[in-house]
């Protein structure tokens, strides 16, 4: 018995040294590598291993996380152009990423990484936070560090929509940010658009559906993206409850975007043509009783919608890129000479 015990130990010993002399290998080769900058051939000539195991190695590195790595990637901002926006549609911030020339495409992680950290900064224990979806949304949420001290609620702004991409969806948002906040998601169980304004009301009317809403309402912060009314992009058009025709009439009778999934003209008004009724979820007026309303959007496509959205009055904290700020800022004075 004593000889089949002495056994199994000097099997684990031999087992653990065996383990021991493996990950010094891999910290060895690792080392080579990414600190002294060795090549792969060299790394393999100096230890007498072929280059194909010096790179098994390195990969294995990677996948036992004996390197890790870490990119202090800084965020530059463009002061004068987020104090000109400021100004221009009365913002209380404006964040605007200045890109480098290889932040052109990642713009959009980049500036949601501008408004994770605000997020971060501006939130405290005990608050409730709303939030819609959509990829801009996603950025955010996803730039978001988990381990924040305290306990966040988070409440699902606008139904669900079947999306291709369920992530983007505000539900796995919801959860998504609740996790990393620490604190409870609250669901609106309900599809996003429903096919009458009637429909609508009797959703409404739901007992759980009235609660969500009131949570999302009663709101400290609040996290939305802008939607064009391209049917290329659409997410309404992705997931038919509009057609091109549809967004077409939209777009003809003064829709230019969507906050929410309410439609806003060019003036930052409701729009009124029986879609916004259809929807499930914060209109533009609870938004605007929301004490902070942060919005992320880039790109050229957007422009007409960025414009309208920051003259709704909703946003109070806008995150874009220096191209798009500065597009929006002269179609701005443009709009004002024609008017």
């Amino acid at each position: 018995m004593h000889s089949l015990n002495y056994c199994a130990f000097a099997h684990l010993l031999s087992s653990a040294m065996l383990d021991y002399a493996e990950h010094d290998l891999l910290a060895q080769v690792a080392a080579m590598y990414y600190v002294e900058e060795m090549t792969q051939d060299s790394i393999a000539n100096e230890l007498g291993l072929s280059r194909v195991k010096v790179y098994r190695l390195l990969k294995q590195a990677r996948q036992e996380q004996v390197i890790q790595f870490t990119i202090n990637w800084p965020v530059q901002r463009a002061p004068e152009i987020e104090a000109r926006l400021c100004a221009v549609f009365g913002l209380r911030e404006a964040l605007v990423l200045r890109p480098t020339s290889s932040d052109r495409s990642h713009a959009l992680a980049r500036v949601g990484q501008l408004g994770a950290r605000f997020l971060e900064q501006t939130l405290r224990d005990g608050m409730t936070m709303t939030v819609c979806l959509g990829r801009s949304t996603y950025e955010v949420i996803h730039a978001v560090r988990p381990g924040f001290q305290g306990h966040v609620n988070v409440v699902q702004a606008v139904g669900s929509l079947a999306l291709a991409t369920p992530e983007l969806d505000s539900a796995s948002l919801t959860r998504e940010l609740a996790a990393k906040l620490g604190g409870t998601a609250h669901y609106l169980s309900a599809p996003m658009v429903v096919d009458s304004a009637g429909a609508a009301e009797v959703l409404r009317s739901q007992r759980d559906i009235q609660r969500a809403l009131e949570l999302a309402r009663q709101a400290d912060v609040a996290l939305v993206g802008v939607g064009n009314l391209d049917p290329a992009t659409s997410e309404f058009c992705k997931a038919g409850y509009l057609c091109a025709d549809d967004l077409e009439a939209i777009r003809t009778s003064g829709g230019v975007g969507d906050m929410s999934a309410q439609i806003f003209t060019a003036d930052g008004l409701p729009y009124i043509g029986g879609f916004n009724e259809r929807v499930i979820g914060l209109r533009l007026e609870d938004l605007r009783a929301i004490s902070t309303v942060m919005s992320i959007a880039i790109g050229e496509s957007k422009v007409q919608s960025i414009l309208g959205a920051l003259r709704t009055g909703v946003v109070d904290i806008f995150c874009t890129d220096l191209d798009t700020a500065t597009a929006v800022l002269m179609e701005a004075a443009a709009y004002t000479r024609v008017r």
